[in-house]
């Protein structure tokens, strides 16, 4: 979650990539990428999915624009302004997203209650260091979790 108030929360997913590379991004926008060739694109959510948004070392921005920092060192934005900037330089710790989630006014609380998530801290090595494909069980298994006890139904468990 990247932002949470009574009007509504906003978010991203980390770890859905989808076969979109930064090379094929920046192509779209005009931008030269100064990276690795196959850094890959993730779905951020089914909002507005031709938004980007990015998560990256904070210090790797500079005086760029609008960056929120996320947590010590993680920094969070969306502007092509940053983009560009991270395009030039990437740091090691990048992560692009296209898309986002969000709930209505009380909407994510309802969702809480109903038992359908599970909230864990931000971990600068779950956004950079995980891979996406075992992100899920790596988090649920931090919370002292065994993903195999958890039940697929609506409540309580």
């Amino acid at each position: 979650l990247i932002h949470h108030d009574s009007e509504g929360t906003f978010g991203v997913v980390l770890n859905r990539p989808i076969e979109l590379t930064a090379i094929d991004l920046c192509t779209t926008l005009e931008l030269e990428w100064c990276g690795e060739p196959d850094k890959a694109v993730g779905w951020g959510g089914p909002v507005q999915p031709q938004t980007g948004w990015m998560l990256f070392d904070a210090e790797a921005a500079g005086d760029s624009g609008d960056v929120k920092d996320l947590a010590e060192g993680i920094g969070f934005a969306g502007s092509l302004e940053v983009l560009r900037t991270l395009a030039e330089d990437p740091p090691e710790d990048l992560q692009l997203l296209l898309g986002y989630a969000g709930w209505g006014p009380g909407q994510l609380e309802n969702e809480l209650a109903e038992g359908a998530w599970l909230l864990a801290p931000v971990s600068r090595e779950v956004i950079f260091e995980v891979a996406p494909a075992g992100m899920w069980e790596h988090v649920v298994r931090s919370l002292g979790i065994e993903p195999a006890t958890l039940v697929a139904t609506r409540g309580i468990h």
